[in-house]
Order: C-alpha cells, then structure tokens, then sequence
C-alpha cells in the first residue's frame, strides 16, 4: 500500500511505451507489450509477537502473551498479454496465553466436547484426589492454546489493448479450528488523461462460519443446565464463592448457546488517484462495510458487577485474583461478550507521495474512521524511503492510531446484567497507538542469482514495534523474497 506511488510511476512508465506502431505500405501492426513478462513469485515469512494485560478471554484482565508465525507464498502468472493469474497461499501458527484459558483447568478442555473419566481423574472431578487449579495470569496446556489458520486467494485480472481499463475477479478460502471465511468479488480501475487519473471501483463478500467454543464453565451449563454442578466437567469439583467457602449457587442464568453462527462481511470501496506534477501524485479512497450475524466471539468472557463472585482453585489465591501473584484459581464467568447483530463500518482516507530527489522519497497516508457502535479514529503514517545505493533502499516509517471507544464497551467487572450487549474486549476500547519501524530493501538489477530457473528480483525485511496505551506491546519482524522466472 505504501509503495503505491513507485508502483504507479513505474506503471505509466512501462503503458507509455507499451504500444509502438510500425507502418508499412499497407499494413499497420500494433505491437502490445505484456502486462507482465514473466511469472513472479513471491515468498515471504513473518514472526509476530506481543504481550499485555488485558485478555478478552478472562474478561478484560490478564496475560496476553501471544505468538505468530506466518508465511505467504504468492505466484502471479501471465496468461497471455492481457491477462495475469495470481495465486497468493498462506499458513500461520500461533500459540497463545490468552486463549489457551477458554478452558484453563485441564489438557483435553471440557469446552471441546465436555469432560471424560480422563479429564475428572486429572483435575480432581468424578472421585479424584487433587483438585483443579488454574490462572488467567499463565498459558494452560489445553488444545486451544495453539492453533493453524491456512487461507488461500485467487486473483484473475485483464488489461485492455490500450491498457486504459482493467478488471478483475477473485475468490478467497480460509480455515482455522473454530472458524471458516469464503469470499469472492471483483473490480474495475479505469485510467485516463494520459494516464495521469486512475478511477477504481471494488466489491467483497466473506461468507463466514463459527464453530463456537466456549468458556469450559459457559459450555458445561449450556449441555447440562441449572444441575450442571453434578454433571460433566464439574462433578466432584468444588467451587467456592469470594470468601472461598463451597458453594452450589453459581448460576450464569444468561448464558445460552448461539443458535446461528454466520458471519458475513460486504465491501464496497471507491477510488481515485492522481499524479499532480513529476514529483507528487495523491489518492483518495471511501469504503462502505457491513457485517451481520454472530459479531461478538463465543469465548471471550464478562464478569457483571452486580452478580456474586465464583471460582475453582486455591481459596487462598482468591484475594490477589487480579494480580500475577495469583498461581492457583480462576474465576467463573457470568456470561459471553454479546454484541449487536450488524455493523456498518465507515473509513476515508488518503495518501500523498512526493519525490525529494533521486534518492528520497517522502510517502505519507491518513484515515478516519467511524461506525455504527460509536467508534471513531484517526490513523497517520509517514514513510521516508531513502536510496543508499542503486540496490540497497531503507524507510523508517511511524504511525500513530487513535480511536474513542464502543458504547459496549466496559472495562473487567463494570457492565451490568441488566445491559442487552456488553464487552470487555480492549480492541473496542478508547486508546492512542505508536508504532515505529525500519525496513531495508535490496535489488537485484540484473537477477544475476538465480535458485532453479528464478532469478532474484530483490528482498525486502521490515521490522516494526507497537506500543498501545493499554498496556499492549508487539514486535513485528518480516523478510520477504521475489523471484522472476527466467
């Protein structure tokens, strides 16, 4: 996205000698360069990591340690001179500390499919001699601690003869433990004087599917009702209330399962660009987004302030709950996050590039933000790309994000039962984000490596640190490779 202004003066560059005409007596050919000569491939692998004390999975509070590692394989074939297949797959793994406590007190979870003789002997349920502990403030070995998300997208696009219009068509597939997403759309982009204007036009559908897993306690009362206590996961265990003496009277009355669980996104986005002199081009862009369906995540829990406390652990943990100190008892949660069934989604933005010199660039980006559920914010970023030599490019970058938070939201133990739609959830919270980075970009002029019939067409590496005034911090670091068939 940021490279936009170089991708476009490379474009008009290459579409101004696209065409030459030899003449003869009687004949004129229109010879019509390529939209791309050869297939282009590019890899690259990215390792994500953060951490923070605000977990949606524990109601707003807690560790949020998390882990990703991804990699992107995109191939982008021509087809002939008009036409260019892109094929772009992806695979990701992470493992988190936040997640893995959906169910924080054993290895199999009862929020999969219930506990067994197995689960109860572990953790001291069914005639078992030591009891469960657990603890928002550390990752449990559950399955959900870790989990693959493999996605996959298909982009076909064709270019007129005079280059002067395109459209394209793609189709998106993606898929992880608990959640599949399938989309399609398209769009056109139309150039004209001279090349100089570019108006585009673009439409998305996902057609998205849960398949919800809850809170361990959550998923036990839906199964079993008002006796889940004998049942399941919690026979034989004891649950203590705040003074951590035994208990029967947890309840989480409002609690039911989902009965729908799609989720479906739609997109329309408008845009237009403009080279304004040699130096400095701009581009303008509105998006229109709607979601409907199950919008809220099915394992992110609430604590409601006016519902008596409960928990499995060690009593003596109980009065540090919110603290790292506490090692031994997790608290029971009143409900889900439950949120509205649509939402409508409104950005505008713009970006504005100009070239210094021959060797800096100045690119620069700005977008407001707002929606239905009463968020609004402000994102700007800046980008100084700097050419060292003729192969070797650096860009530190910043940005900064601001936003106002959901009506929805409140923070750990502050929504009330009474309310329709509550969370917890920090994303949807009012806070400012810093973010800085530096990337190092090398090209091969000449693709004079080559691994089989590729020739290396250059590496990028970027690497970018966050900084949210929540508490959140991440550290970001990508390489990516493009290779040209040769």
């Amino acid at each position: 996205m940021q490279n936009k202004f170089l991708i476009l003066l490379i474009f008009i560059t290459s579409l101004t000698f696209s065409q030459d005409k030899e003449v003869t007596k009687d004949t004129t050919v229109v010879f019509k360069k390529r939209v791309l000569e050869s297939t282009e491939v590019d890899f690259m692998v990215s390792y994500y990591k953060q951490d923070g004390v605000h977990s949606s999975v524990s109601g707003g509070m807690a560790s949020e340690k998390l882990t990703n590692l991804a990699s992107n394989i995109i191939v982008a074939m021509p087809l002939n001179e008009d036409d260019v297949l892109t094929v772009d797959m992806g695979l990701s793994a992470y493992t988190s500390a936040s997640s893995s406590n959906i169910n924080p007190y054993n290895k199999s979870g009862a929020s999969g499919g219930g506990g067994d003789d197995d689960d109860k002997l572990m953790n001291g349920g069914g005639g078992g001699t030591v009891a469960p502990t657990g603890t928002p403030w550390q990752a449990s070995s559950g399955a959900s601690a870790q989990d693959a998300l493999a996605s996959a997208i298909i982009n076909y696009s064709h270019s007129s003869d005079s280059r002067n219009f395109i459209w394209n068509a793609d189709v998106a597939f993606s898929n992880e433990y608990d959640y599949t997403s399938i989309g399609f759309g398209g769009g056109i982009a139309k150039l004209f004087n001279e090349k100089n204007s570019e108006i585009s036009f673009k439409i998305n559908a996902y057609l998205d599917q849960w398949r919800p897993i809850y809170p361990t306690e959550l998923h036990e009362y839906g199964i079993y009702g008002a006796g889940f206590q004998t049942s399941g996961f919690f026979n034989g265990i004891t649950v203590l209330d705040q003074a951590g003496v035994a208990s029967t009277a947890y309840l989480p009355s409002k609690f039911s399962l989902w009965n729908s669980t799609a989720r479906n996104s739609y997109s329309a986005s408008v845009g237009f660009s403009q080279v304004l002199t040699k130096k400095s081009q701009i581009s303008i862009f509105f998006d229109i987004l709607k979601q409907e369906g199950m919008l809220s995540t099915p394992y992110h829990r609430i604590y409601f302030a006016d519902k008596a406390n409960y928990y499995i652990g060690n009593a003596s943990d109980i009065p540090n709950y919110e603290s790292p100190n506490n090692l031994g008892v997790y608290r029971l949660a009143d409900d889900i996050e439950r949120l509205p069934n649509s939402r409508f989604k409104f950005p505008i933005g713009m970006r504005w590039n100009y070239y210094i010199s021959e060797r800096l660039i100045l690119r620069t980006y700005y977008r407001y933000y707002t929606d239905n559920w009463d968020i609004t914010a402000h994102t700007a970023s800046v980008e100084l790309p700097i050419k060292i030599t003729d192969k070797f490019t650096v860009f530190p970058m910043y940005r900064y994000y601001t936003q106002t938070q959901s009506k929805y939201f409140a923070p750990f133990e502050k929504h009330l039962s009474t309310e329709q739609y509550y969370t917890s959830d920090y994303d949807l919270s009012t806070f400012n984000a810093n973010q800085y980075g530096l990337g190092v970009s090398y090209t091969d002029l000449f693709t004079a490596t080559k691994i089989w019939k590729f020739g290396l067409k250059n590496i990028d590496f970027r690497f970018n640190h966050y900084d949210r005034s929540d508490g959140l911090s991440s550290n970001i670091g990508t390489i990516g490779f493009k290779f040209v068939l040769q």
